[in-house]
């Protein structure tokens, strides 16, 4: 099946969740947020959320920094 991962198609296996999207792209799940077709999910959904044929995934991932001194 094709879902669009970040803008992207990408072909996945029939029944395939978000946690094991994340596992193939070696992303720990405590670093980043997903929303499947606008939808922010919970991180305990992952690994049960069955992703469907042409579903919409985002990876929104945390990022540190902070202001620059002066």
């Amino acid at each position: 099946m094709e879902v669009v991962v970040n803008g992207k198609p990408e072909q996945t296996e029939d029944g395939s969740t978000i946690a094991s999207i994340l596992e193939k792209r070696n992303i720990r799940k405590e670093m980043v947020a997903v929303e499947v077709n606008g939808e922010v999910v919970k991180r305990d959904d992952y690994d049960s959320l069955v992703l469907k044929d042409g579903d919409k995934v985002e990876f929104l991932f945390y990022m540190s920094g902070g202001a620059e001194k002066r």
